[in-house]
């Protein structure tokens, strides 16, 4: 469950190795360093090589966290109980401390109603009223009923999960100040108040390996964005206040962690060294990627230093040994549907009046295209149309042989510019090419400037 208090370190959606394990290693070393709450999150489901380096170093994928938008589980207030049965008395404490709302909840943990000021002054009228001589009525007695004659039993219900923006309206409309918090279950999770839903707490997020607002999860106007730490092009949000703002020339955002966990004397324990090893080989072709620098072979050497030790998960392994395991654990077109390989590792841009994704793929052949060509095609196609894009494009590479095809799902007479050779079923070689970021974008970029 999400919590208002803490801050989140995330990365963009369709998040490839390195954003997970950037995210996972950030968020350690706030907690480390700083003794911060802070909670390693995905705005987006795993991937198969990230999924294979979680399973390789037994641990827990990060929590997902699609929006940032806030939930009724942020402004829920867990106040004590009493059960239908229970004596009036007992929910007149309650309320006393609670502000006046006291919740009465079955024994099977669903709500039950509720004991408000208002439900309490109509039970009070009411009862005081039906005595021939009321004024003879004595407070004791009235406090000896059974609660559930007291409550307002049609209080509404809203799950934790749910988005409070989503049913605004219906507070609003409601003539009431509180209402249920429950679970999937329908069990009490807390007593929600009116003034909370109409100005919730804001969640504190730290973008890693993105800065575009386009890359990163929904609603992020309605948090806090406090900080960013990447390698990639400039394309932030504004932000309200200043903020630490991180952008490096290295070949991995694992890069960037490994040097701050180091800058303050620390060293990750050796499942999370291998995880941020993990990013840092994905992001670098295993440090063979033109993106490449020494300070991603150090940072790369003090990972293996902190991972590679007896009795971890990759005790025996080397930089190589685990970079190849870990390559061909993300390549392949057979394992994955054409509509999961080209969304799993897409990243949307706009230029030239244009709007279109890049996704990536790996393979250790691409004598694998000619199967999978026309079906990958048509999936850039829908993927195009259900995005509102002008076109995609998909780089198949290949990683042993340390070169690409581009596919594209539209031919523009701008895209004619591009460097590379066509062949006849429609396709582009891109010899040599293997970096997104920093060999085919800014190609496709120059191209649609003119």
């Amino acid at each position: 469950m999400m919590k208002s208090s803490a801050t989140y370190v995330i990365g963009h959606i369709n998040p490839d190795m390195d954003a997970i394990a950037a995210a996972m290693g950030y968020a350690w070393l706030l907690q480390e360093r700083d003794g911060t709450e802070t909670i390693a999150a995905r705005a987006g489901h795993l991937n198969p090589q990230t999924s294979w380096a979680f399973e390789r170093l037994s641990l827990e994928p990060p929590q997902y966290l699609p929006d940032a938008s806030p939930r009724f589980a942020h402004i829920a207030h867990r106040y004590d109980t009493a059960t239908p049965e229970q004596p009036l008395r007992d929910v007149w404490a309650i309320a006393s401390i609670t502000g006046g709302v006291a919740p009465v909840v079955n024994r099977d943990g669903t709500p039950f109603g509720l004991i408000t000021v208002i439900s309490l002054f109509n039970f009070l009228k009411d009862k005081v009223s039906a005595h021939a001589r009321s004024e003879e009525t004595r407070i004791k007695d009235i406090m000896d009923i059974p609660c559930a004659e007291a409550c307002d039993t049609a209080v509404p219900q809203f799950q934790a999960k749910t988005r409070i923006r989503d049913v605004l309206s219906r507070i609003l409309y409601e003539e009431r100040a509180e209402f249920w918090v429950v679970d999937e279950d329908a069990r009490y999770q807390g007593i929600c108040r009116q003034r909370d839903a109409l100005n919730p707490p804001r969640l504190n997020i730290i973008m890693v390996d993105h800065n575009e607002p386009g890359q990163a999860l929904g609603a992020l106007n309605e948090a806090n964005l406090i900080e960013i730490l990447d390698h990639h092009r400039l394309g932030n949000p504004p932000t309200n206040t200043p903020i630490r703002f991180t952008v490096d020339v290295v070949g991995s955002t694992c890069t960037l962690v490994c040097e701050h966990i180091a800058a303050a004397g620390l060293s990750a324990p050796p499942p999370l060294a291998g995880l941020l090893l993990a990013g840092l080989l994905s992001d670098t072709l295993v440090l063979t990627s033109p993106t490449t620098t020494p300070r991603d072979h150090q940072a790369a050497t003090r990972l293996g230093r902190w991972a590679f030790v007896g009795g971890a998960p990759l005790a025996g392994e080397t930089l190589q040994s685990f970079g190849e395991k870990l390559l061909q654990a993300g390549a392949g077109l057979s394992s994955r549907t054409p509509d999961e390989i080209v969304s799993a590792d897409f990243k949307l841009y706009e230029a030239g009046g244009l709007k279109f994704g890049v996704g990536q793929v790996e393979v250790t052949s691409l004598t694998e295209l000619a199967e999978h060509h026309q079906a990958l095609m048509d999936a850039l196609i829908r993927l195009r149309d259900s995005k509102g894009l002008n076109f995609m494009v998909l780089m198949v590479t290949d990683v042993v042989r340390k070169t690409s095809r581009v596919l594209l799902s539209d031919r523009l007479p701008q895209l004619d510019q591009l460097p590379y050779q066509a062949l006849e079923d429609g396709t582009l070689r891109a010899e040599g090419v293997v970096s997104r970021k920093k060999q085919l974008l800014p190609t496709i970029l120059g191209a649609l400037s003119g």
